[in-house]
C-alpha cells in the first residue's frame, strides 16, 4: 500500500469486559486508589482473556474523573502495576461521565485504522478518595516560600498563614459555570419536561429488578470479578419497588414545589473499575477468541447548559444524547426500532425520562420499554463516572451475543459539562 493512500477501515471486535463489583462510597473500597481497582479489574482481563504474553496487548487506555496528583500517568503505572506486559503503551483520557466509553472509541480507532491488532479501555473512580486541594491563598504563600531568595524572605512569607488556610478545598459536585449540582441541574430538567415522580421511582425500581435478575441467571459470572469482600454491586436493592422508594424523601429540587427526585431515583456516588478488550477481526481469530459484538459507529454532542438550562430543558446539562443519538441515527440510516436493545445510562430516572421524551420531540418513535436496559444499569449498578462506559459496552455485546441472529444494540451516556456520547454495537 503506497502512503498517500487511505488505510482501509477495519471491524472492531469486543471481545469481552471485566470489572469489579461497584460498590457505595466510604464503604469496601473507602481505601481503595484509583490504581488498585483498575490493576484488579486488568488482571481479571488478562487472566480470562490469555493476555500475559509478550505483546499480547497493543494498548492501554483509561482514564478517572476524580485524580490525585498520584494519578498521573494514572493508565501507564496500572499496567506497570499488573499482570499485562510491561511493555504495553498507555495514555490516560477523561470526558467526565463519558470517559469510560470515550475511551473505548480511542482504542477502536486505532484499531479501524490498523495502528494496533488490540486494545484493552475503560476507567475508575472513587468517590470515596476524593482528592482534596490546598486552600489556594495557602498555595500561593508556598510558592512564595519556594521562590524566596534567602530565610528571611521564607519566614516573611510564611508568617501571613492563618488558622482558615489550613482548610482544605473539598471537591463539590457542582457545575463551575452554574454553581449547581448535577443533581439540580436534572431537578431543573425534570420540571421542564414534566418527569413524574410515580414514572421515575418505577424505572429505578425496574433497574434493580433487571440487575438482580442478570445476576441470578449467572449472566456476570465472566464479567464481574470479587473484589474486597465483594462479588454482586453493593448499591443492589433485589426487592426494591416503586411502593418502597415512593416513600423517600425528595433531595433535590427542593425549592421548589413538588419536587420529585429522591436518593432511590437518582445514582448514588459509588466506587468501581470496569475495562474492555478490543481487537480487529484477524487478532481474534489468530487467539481463539470469538467477538462478542462489533463497534461500529459513534457520535458525541454538547449543549449550552449555562443559558439554556432554565429556559424549556431543551439543553438541559444532562441532555446532550438528545442531540447526538438523532445525529448518530440519520448518518447511520436507522431509526430507533432498528434496535434490539438500548442502553442509557441511567444518572438519573428522571435523566433517562427526559432523554426518550426529548428523542420523541425531535422524530423518533417511542422506544419499547422492554429493550431498554434490560440487565440493569446505573441506578442499579452504581455509577463509579469513569467505569460506566466500558461497563455498559461490555454488558451490551454480551447480550447481543446471547440472541439467536444478527442484533443491534444502542449505547447513550450523558456527562458533566453537558456532553453526551453514543455508540452503536452490532452482531453480524
Amino acid at each position: 500500500m503506497s502512503p498517500l493512500e487511505p488505510p482501509r477501515v477495519r471491524r472492531v471486535a469486543v471481545l469481552g469486559g471485566t470489572r469489579i463489583p461497584f460498590a457505595r462510597s466510604d464503604g469496601p473500597y473507602a481505601t481503595a486508589s484509583d490504581q488498585e481497582m483498575l490493576i484488579a479489574a486488568l488482571n481479571g482481563l488478562a487472566d480470562r482473556h490469555g493476555l500475559r504474553a509478550p505483546g499480547a496487548v497493543g494498548e492501554f487506555v483509561a482514564g478517572a474523573v476524580l485524580k490525585h496528583s498520584r494519578d498521573f500517568n494514572l493508565a501507564r503505572e496500572t499496567v506497570l502495576g499488573s499482570r499485562l506486559d510491561p511493555r504495553t503503551p498507555a495514555y490516560d483520557i477523561q470526558q467526565a461521565c463519558g470517559t469510560g466509553l470515550q475511551a473505548v472509541i480511542a482504542a477502536a480507532n486505532k484499531i479501524a485504522l490498523g495502528q494496533t491488532e488490540s486494545a484493552v479501555a475503560g476507567g475508575a473512580d472513587t468517590a470515596s478518595d476524593a482528592p482534596l486541594g490546598v486552600n489556594d491563598d495557602l498555595r500561593r504563600i508556598l510558592l512564595e516560600v519556594r521562590r524566596a531568595k534567602s530565610a528571611r524572605a521564607r519566614l516573611k512569607a510564611l508568617s501571613r498563614v492563618r488558622p482558615a488556610h489550613l482548610v482544605p478545598d473539598i471537591p463539590r459536585n457542582a457545575e463551575p459555570r452554574t454553581g449547581l449540582s448535577m443533581g439540580e441541574h436534572a431537578a431543573v430538567t425534570a420540571r421542564a419536561w414534566g418527569v413524574t415522580r410515580e414514572a421515575q421511582d418505577e424505572l429505578a425500581a425496574g433497574s434493580h429488578r433487571r440487575l438482580a435478575a442478570a445476576y441470578d441467571r449467572g449472566f456476570f459470572q465472566d464479567l464481574v470479578i470479587p473484589f474486597r469482600g465483594l462479588d454482586r454491586d453493593q448499591n443492589l436493592r433485589p426487592d426494591s419497588t416503586p411502593e418502597k422508594l415512593a416513600a423517600l424523601k425528595p433531595v433535590f429540587g427542593l425549592g421548589h414545589p413538588d419536587p420529585t427526585m429522591t436518593a432511590g431515583n437518582s445514582t448514588p456516588l459509588t466506587d468501581g473499575a470496569a475495562l474492555v478488550l478490543l481487537a480487529s477481526e484477524e487478532w481474534a481469530e489468530a487467539h481463539g477468541q470469538e467477538p462478542l459484538a462489533y463497534l461500529t459507529a459513534y457520535e458525541t454532542a454538547a449543549v449550552d447548559f449555562v443559558h439554556g438550562d432554565a429556559a424549556d430543558g431543551e439543553d438541559g446539562l444532562l441532555m446532550a444524547p438528545a442531540y447526538a443519538v438523532p445525529r448518530l441515527l440519520e448518518r447511520t440510516g436507522l431509526d430507533l426500532a432498528d434496535f434490539d436493545l438500548v442502553e442509557i445510562h441511567e444518572a438519573f430516572a428522571s435523566q433517562v425520562l427526559a432523554t426518550l421524551a426529548a428523542w420523541e420531540k425531535r422524530g423518533l418513535p417511542p422506544l419499547d420499554r422492554s429493550r431498554l436496559n434490560v440487565a440493569g444499569s446505573s441506578l442499579a449498578t452504581g455509577h463509579p463516572f469513569a467505569a460506566t462506559g466500558a461497563r455498559i459496552v461490555a454488558t451490551l455485546a454480551k447480550l447481543l451475543a446471547e440472541r439467536p441472529g444478527p442484533a443491534r444494540g444502542l449505547i447513550s451516556v450523558c456527562a458533566a459539562g453537558g456532553q453526551g456520547v453514543t455508540a452503536i454495537l452490532e452482531r453480524p
